[in-house]
């Protein structure tokens, strides 16, 4: 007889020591979150491998796309995907890998059509046709000349760009601006970004403003010269307005020179801005304008920038050439050949001949 039978018993068994072991309970639960785990990868796996699902598209239907700076291939794919213009991210991105050109695309806007094979996005975005041309921003403009020129290449009603001009809380202005825009508009390249606003499209140019000035290091700077950022701003300003960037410096220079001395600027630019004309002959009336832009009634600096200095000009104005001259002329028009001096008698010299050669070029040729 085995000896297990004394120990049989029909009465109820004993509970089991290891019922609330808390060993078996984390065993347990950790069973249950591996369980979940690998269900959710397996949905995961099998989503990946099923065909990318994409809203219906009718195909030739015209749309534009936008490519950032920095976007990359993978970035681009979702984009195409998401406008319809392929069928699907992953299939542009394969035959992208394979074709080494494709990284040559730039950031722009792109006028495409829905439902493209990839290989023919690619030659599209390869194409310089079919991206949409940059608003260019030549160094030296004017608030209402850079307005004027953003409303022509974007469409947005000049209306629109002046009162975003007037409430320039949305701009992003540095604070030393004092909510003062003029000057801010870098001269630059943008892309024409279909339903952006007045003050997204000004706000742009602005932060490539702000770029400019990092790299410069311009507030650091202007605290090591004594002047403030606003100041180097107005200073720029006059630099770009008055020589080629081979005499930036030198112009700087006499700047400050004239302001240690004591000296009105003189600056035809500023005359020229109170006026909103450009002209390389000032009449003696024009001479006397009354305005606080006009350096040759006022002393020192015009209250503010007389245009949008470009990244040359506002380093020009942070590191002035060495020397003593307090006047220049510019003796060339065409070439902008600049001639400095700080001899008065010399200036008078070069300024006669200046007008000499203007009036003999101005005047109406004989038949």
């Amino acid at each position: 007889m085995s000896q297990l039978v004394p120990f049989l018993t029909e009465d109820p068994l004993p509970p089991s020591r290891n019922r609330r072991s808390p060993v078996r309970w984390t065993v347990a639960a950790l069973g249950v979150i591996v369980l979940i785990v690998a269900g959710v990868w397996a949905v995961s796996t099998v989503r990946s491998l099923a065909p990318e699902e994409r809203a219906a598209v009718a195909a030739g239907q015209p749309v534009d796309v936008v490519v950032d700076s920095g976007d990359s291939l993978s970035t681009l794919a979702a984009t195409l995907a998401e406008a319809g213009v392929v069928a699907s991210a992953s299939g542009f991105l394969a035959t992208a890998e394979l074709d080494e050109r494709a990284s040559g695309i730039g950031p722009g806007v792109y006028s495409l059509q829905t439902g493209m094979d990839p290989a023919q996005v690619i030659e599209a975005m390869l194409d310089p046709a079919t991206r949409a041309a940059p608003l260019v921003l030549p160094e030296g403009l004017r608030l209402d000349e850079t307005l004027r020129i953003t409303s022509e290449r974007t469409g947005l009603p000049l209306a629109d760009l002046e009162a975003a001009v007037v409430d320039s809380g949305d701009l992003g202005l540095p604070e030393w601006s004092a909510g003062r825009a003029e000057g801010f508009f870098f001269p630059a390249s943008y892309d024409v970004i279909p339903g952006r606003t007045a003050s997204e499209v000004l706000g742009a140019m602005v932060g490539r403003f702000d770029i400019a000035a990092d790299e410069i290091s311009l507030e650091k700077r202007a605290k090591r010269t004594g002047l403030t950022p606003y100041e180097v701003l107005i200073v720029a300003s006059l630099v770009q307005a008055e020589a080629a960037p081979e005499d930036f410096r030198k112009v700087a220079r006499v700047v400050y020179n004239r302001l240690e001395q004591g000296m009105k600027l003189q600056f035809d630019s500023t005359v020229n801005y109170a006026l909103r004309q450009d002209t390389f002959f000032l009449t003696e009336d024009m001479l006397t304008t009354s305005s606080p832009y006009n350096t040759f009634v006022i002393d020192g600096l015009p209250p503010g920038p007389i245009n949008s200095p470009g990244q040359e000009a506002l380093d020009a104005a942070l590191n002035p050439a060495k020397g003593d001259w307090v006047y220049f002329v510019t003796v060339d028009p065409e070439t902008l050949t600049t001639r400095f001096t700080a001899d008065y008698d010399q200036f008078l010299e070069w300024k006669q001949k200046f007008r000499d050669t203007y009036a003999a070029t101005a005047a109406p040729q004989a038949p």
